[in-house]
């Protein structure tokens, strides 16, 4: 039987443990965007400016895949993965954006279970990135981001049912729906990280 041999280049590993740190990041300015009496302005351009670390991170990423010859794993696997984790950035910037542009001035009570569930996403896979190195123990990871999103999925309809039940007007109810379905986003694209890192793990093993 052959042997798989790549020569170790950590800073792959590296940066995909950066990118990820920036979704802690972003997951705390969302939790604090939200939050009652918050400057959403400031929360705002704080996330713009996180959103572009985040952006200069995935450019970091693919600069260092075309720049190297042989690579830890499959280059569209790197491609896949930091675009997915770009992607979790992205949606969290929208909620944001929304939350600023709509004036939503309060919002209802499922949506901060909503954040609480794409914080600990965040907290889990920042911490399984730097596992990619050596590949172990990473099937808790995808197994609770999956536990997490059938969560945050159930929530997502409880809190989009709650919106058409008559308190409120049909102008706050179309801004509300198209947060709240930002927020269901976000936590469906952590799940497609954890799937692309499970693939990995698959073909490494």
């Amino acid at each position: 039987m052959g042997l798989k041999f790549r020569p170790v280049d950590a800073s792959f590993y590296d940066l995909f443990a950066q990118s990820a740190s920036h979704l802690t990041t972003g997951a705390s300015l969302l939790a604090e965007m939200l939050a009652e009496g918050s400057d959403r302005d400031d929360v705002a351009r704080r996330m713009r400016e996180a959103e572009h670390e985040a952006d200069e991170t995935t450019h970091a990423i693919v600069r260092r895949v075309n720049s190297t010859f042989v690579t830890p794993f499959d280059r569209e696997d790197i491609y896949s993965l930091a675009s997915g984790l770009d992607d979790i950035m992205d949606m969290m910037d929208e909620v944001v954006d929304l939350v600023l542009l709509y004036g939503v001035q309060e919002l209802p009570a499922g949506f901060d279970k909503l954040v609480e569930v794409i914080q600990e996403c965040a907290r889990i896979t920042a911490e399984a990135m730097p596992r990619l190195q050596s590949m172990k123990d990473l099937d808790e990871y995808w197994i609770e981001v999956n536990r997490l999103e059938n969560a945050g999925d159930k929530t997502y309809r409880r809190t989009l049912a709650s919106l058409f039940d008559g308190r409120y007007e049909a102008l706050e109810v179309l801004k509300l729906k198209d947060i709240v379905e930002s927020l269901e986003a976000a936590i469906d694209c952590f799940e497609r990280v954890a799937n692309i890192v499970e693939q990995i793990a698959v073909k490494e093993s």
